[in-house]
């Protein structure tokens, strides 16, 4: 018998928990799980996402996790999080909201976390496939919640075809996961390996399809397109766009005619914005044209260092008319539902010039080819073009998309350029 054989449980738990290689594997298998339970739940996904942080502490390489730390595509980040605590000084807002608006900010330190982690794991790529494999089957718990409403886990603002969450979120996810399908079907049908693309296609068509007929928001009907256009111009040819352009039509005035559902959200545009420019209702648009009015005016104000961490909801109860006519003038709110005025009336231009270099910074680093690439410019360009509409940096749901997203693609793509650059090395 071997001395492996002879070894006690005790003996292997003790093996493995001085094996910096064990102590890898649990790391990833808590980031799988990370993206895998995001869709359904906000706690286990915070609860792995600890556990995933703790567990790299036992063989983190300090001096090498510093290191790379000096990265731009690392710094941008921790200088929005520490831009947040310094903004506290100035704030007039009480220190509990001070403090209160700095905490979505803090996910963003766990970026440069994982973009180091992944650049030294090969498992990469399982976070990705947990994140489509759980968003498939939330899919399928949609389509059961649309038909029998009682199975849902909400207990107030129940809303169709809703399981967990809400249906901007469920949105979010479904519109990433069908446009970045797209890159693998094209890659797959260059290959002439049909089955593969027909199943990767079916995936992503049942993701359009339950947004078409169970529930979608307006926000990814306004991104969608601009998803689509941003991957026919980088990886088709002029006919193949043409195709897809007419695929695309042809399949949006099906679902337009097949769906009242549809036809209901997308005239919503409309109703919400007349009810607020003739009547000042509290329409959703309409309470967004009037945050985002508002805000601008806060900005002016404070242009350069903005109001301070956390003053937002404070200068809004400020200008703040009384109920009556305008509805919408009455509202009061802490976040002004867009990315960049949330930072430029907290933190004024120098935030918003930190905010724009990590978006900047992150697209850069996704320019080449490659499935990892894509994914990781989509998640970017989904939550910069989202991030018109609402501080989808900021909300817990698409901050942690964006911070797995991007750091879990990052580390992959600077992995893959040093594996290159060494075999051009070995090569010269």
């Amino acid at each position: 018998m071997t001395a492996l054989a002879r070894e006690t449980p005790g003996e292997v738990l003790r093996r493995r928990l001085r094996s910096p290689a064990a102590w890898r594997e649990t790391v990833d298998l808590f980031a799988i799980l990370t993206a895998a339970s995001l869709p359904w739940s906000t706690s286990l996904a915070g609860i792995f996402n600890a556990l995933m942080l703790l567990c790299m502490v036992p063989f983190l390489d300090v001096r090498a996790f510093l290191q790379s730390l000096k990265r731009p595509i690392c710094v941008a980040p921790i200088a929005l999080v520490l831009l947040a605590l310094v903004g506290t000084l100035w704030s007039d807002a009480a220190w509990g909201a001070r403090f209160y608006a700095v905490n979505p900010t803090v996910k963003l330190l766990v970026l440069p976390v994982l973009l180091y982690h992944f650049e030294r794991s090969p498992r990469g790529p399982w976070v990705f496939a947990a994140f489509l494999v759980s968003c498939a089957l939330l899919s399928v718990m949609s389509w059961l919640v649309a038909f029998y409403p009682n199975l849902t886990l909400k207990t107030d603002n129940i809303e169709r075809g809703i399981f967990v969450k809400n249906y901007i979120d469920q949105s979010q996810e479904f519109t990433l996961c069908a446009v970045a399908l797209a890159y693998p079907i094209v890659m797959l049908l260059r290959e002439k390996r049909y089955w593969f693309a027909g199943l990767l296609t079916a995936v992503a068509l049942s993701f359009f399809v339950n947004m078409a007929f169970v529930v979608v928001s307006r926000t990814a009907l306004v991104t969608i397109p601009i998803m689509f256009g941003v991957f026919a111009l980088l990886h088709l040819k002029w006919r193949s766009i043409a195709i897809v352009v007419a695929a695309l039509l042809a399949g949006a005035v099906l679902a337009w005619q097949a769906s009242p559902h549809l036809r209901q959200t997308a005239e919503r545009f409309a109703s919400d914005y007349t009810g607020y420019v003739e009547r000042g209702e509290s329409t959703s648009m309409g309470m967004r044209l009037e945050f985002w009015r508002k805000s601008l005016g806060f900005f002016a104000e404070a242009p350069i260092v903005g109001h301070g961490t956390g003053s937002t909801r404070g200068l809004f109860e400020r200008v703040a008319t009384a109920p009556g006519h305008n509805q919408a003038s009455a509202e009061v709110i802490g976040n002004p539902h867009n990315q960049t005025l949330n930072v430029a009336v907290q933190w004024g231009m120098i935030g918003v010039a930190v905010l724009y270099a990590i978006w900047i910074l992150h697209l850069r680093l996704f320019r080449g080819d490659g499935l990892t690439n894509w994914i990781g410019l989509l998640v970017v360009v989904q939550n910069v073009f989202t991030s018109l509409f609402n501080s989808h940096l900021f909300d817990f749901h698409e901050g942690w998309m964006y911070v797995i997203g991007v750091g879990v693609a990052g580390g992959m793509v600077i992995r893959a350029q040093q594996v290159e650059a060494k075999m051009r090395e070995a090569g010269s």
